[in-house]
């Protein structure tokens, strides 16, 4: 009888104690994020990040392009891509901004994309005077951070494809302006002598015509067509 009563008193024991500690660590003196502080001037208990602070796995050398303290001043933004101007990147560029971009942007840049018909804000044209003259840091870092109605997309795409994108970006804008004077000497040449591609003056066979796109068979064998 008294082993029985010993043994249910030291579990008892042990049980409170258990208890015990998982109350204490349960119920820690610490704070909730956003909660009140008495300690602090401004009673926030969710302090400001130091000045400089990089989430991890966030390092990466293109953000020395941005300014700090998310402003824009003057001479801040990137005016070079930090990595060299290939076909390839322009490859990836528009790739990528094909994806993200158009469906606002549109393919063209003129701000004319599916869902700005059918009722989101339209985003200014790429084409305009202030965005012509605009850095490619510019658009890296509207990318970033967002501007306007426009959210950033830092989540969703990562900086060597932002840089991408702002260097499609530029050459977009210059495709939409370019002159005879911006073409190599040799593409130049052939543009200035109206040296173009000739096309046959001689009609397929009708069989051909039918493969078409765009064409029925009835269409492609009437007269006139």
């Amino acid at each position: 009888m008294t082993f029985r009563r010993t043994r249910a008193l030291l579990g008892a024991a042990v049980l409170i104690l258990t208890c015990g500690c998982r109350q204490e660590m349960y119920d820690q003196p610490k704070y909730e994020p956003l909660e009140k502080s008495g300690f602090y001037s401004d009673a926030r208990a969710s302090r400001p990040y130091v000045e400089g602070t990089v989430s991890r796995g966030a390092l990466d050398a293109s953000v020395a392009a941005l300014p700090p303290g998310g402003a824009n001043p003057p001479g801040a933004l990137a005016t070079t891509l930090p990595m060299p101007l290939t076909r390839e990147l322009l490859a990836r560029g528009r790739e990528r901004f094909e994806i993200f971009c158009t469906p606002c942007h549109d393919r063209t840049g003129s701000g004319q994309g599916m869902v700005v018909r059918r009722g989101y804000r339209q985003p200014p044209s790429y084409h305009i005077e202030r965005l012509r003259d605009a850095p490619v840091g510019h658009f890296y870092d509207v990318m970033t951070r967002g501007l306007g109605a426009m959210p950033d997309y830092a989540q969703q795409i990562p900086p060597d494809d932002r840089w991408a994108i702002a260097a499609y970006v530029k050459a977009l804008q210059l495709s939409q302006r370019a002159t005879a004077a911006d073409l190599p000497a040799e593409d130049r040449a052939r543009v200035e002598t109206g040296d173009r591609p000739r096309f046959s003056a001689t009609p397929p066979p009708a069989g051909e015509l039918r493969e078409n796109r765009g064409l029925s068979p009835v269409a492609a064998t009437e007269p006139g067509h």
